[in-house]
């Protein structure tokens, strides 16, 4: 490179002495341009290091939990610096990467397919942002106190929360509320984020909440431990309905245990993706998964929801393509992706 620039300037120096009639001051022409070669060779060559912001989910949620313990252990052990934002959902996550206010994202697998192909909750199509790696599923969980509400159809004339202004979780909602025949003036809806929800139900202020993360999720274990708390499930008959108007969930079973109740639960998932703005540097974005997935299964006492990552889920979405550096990556481990 210092060869070609070199050849450069030297050609600048022999035919740029004259600009609008008029001799140009050469050696302030050379040192601007010996500046300008100095930040693209820095720019071209890149760098181990980084300072990321990794916006993630609501204080009560697994996104925040998860993603501020991958943000710490990245920072420590991978030459990246990475720092842990709280989010306010999925699609707000997805607007932060676009407006440059975040380098890495969590995000629901529907709702990143949504923006980048701008249907449902998109008027446009987003394109400014990659796929970095799915790590776990999401549950769609819904949580009540009432041991009467066994069903969806139950949730009819209920008060229920429906996620957050903004968020995935009320197009999941509709979505499984619509296969059992239900709309969002079917039941008396109310728009809060996990641990407002949870407060809710504990105030007697609601009879159900949806929630979609990864179980267990923060909000239901603290309510669980002063109240019996109910998950409701869904039948084979209705999950199928579901999975064939909307491939992107996957059938899923919460044991029993997880919240200390009565029994197992089926119900549908989605997964929990990490995304990138296209601008991050491959470099940066391969350290970082690098760090993921390498020590994933020395690190579930950090964090539970490490047991779950591995290299053939984390390399199987199909809608988005990858960042380089993630596609790098997986690819020194045998999984070509998108």
């Amino acid at each position: 490179m210092l060869a070609r620039d070199a050849e450069i300037l030297g050609n600048v120096s022999c035919s740029a002495k004259f600009v609008n009639g008029e001799e140009m001051d050469m050696k302030k022409i050379i040192t601007t341009l010996l500046a300008l070669v100095l930040v693209l060779s820095l720019t071209a060559c890149g760098s181990s290091s980084a300072n990321l912001r990794f916006v993630t989910g609501g204080e009560s949620g697994t996104y925040y939990g998860f993603g501020s313990v991958i943000a710490q252990h990245a920072t420590n052990n991978a030459g990246v610096k990475v720092t842990g934002l709280v989010g306010n959902g999925s699609q707000s996550n997805i607007n932060e990467l676009k407006e440059g206010n975040a380098e890495l994202a969590f995000c629901q697998s529907d709702v990143m397919a949504y923006a980048y192909n701008g249907t449902n909750l998109f008027d446009t199509p987003i394109t400014c942002f990659s796929t970095v790696a799915a790590l776990y599923t999401e549950q769609v969980q819904i949580v009540t106190l009432n041991a009467d509400i066994k069903t969806v159809a139950d949730l009819k004339g209920k008060k229920v929360s429906i996620g957050a202004a903004g968020s995935g979780v009320y197009f999941n909602a509709i979505d499984v509320l619509g296969v059992y025949g239900l709309t969002e003036s079917d039941i008396e809806p109310t728009y809060q984020s996990f641990g407002d929800s949870a407060d809710a139900l504990k105030d007697g202020k609601i009879d159900a909440a949806f929630m979609v993360a990864g179980a267990p999720t923060t909000a239901v274990v603290d309510l669980s431990t002063t109240k019996q708390v109910y998950l409701v499930s869904l039948d084979d008959e209705h999950v199928n309905k579901l999975l064939e108007a909307s491939p992107y969930y996957a059938k899923a079973v919460i044991s029993a245990d997880t919240y200390n109740m009565p029994s197992d639960v089926t119900t549908v998932a989605v997964g929990a993706v990490i995304l990138a703005n296209n601008d991050v540097s491959e470099d940066a974005v391969y350290a970082f998964v690098k760090d993921i997935f390498e020590n994933a299964a020395s690190l579930t006492d950090s964090h539970a929801k490490y047991a779950e990552v591995n290299l053939e889920y984390g390399a199987s979405i199909k809608s988005v393509p990858y960042h380089s550096g993630a596609a790098k990556y997986f690819a020194e481990k045998g999984f070509k992706v998108k």
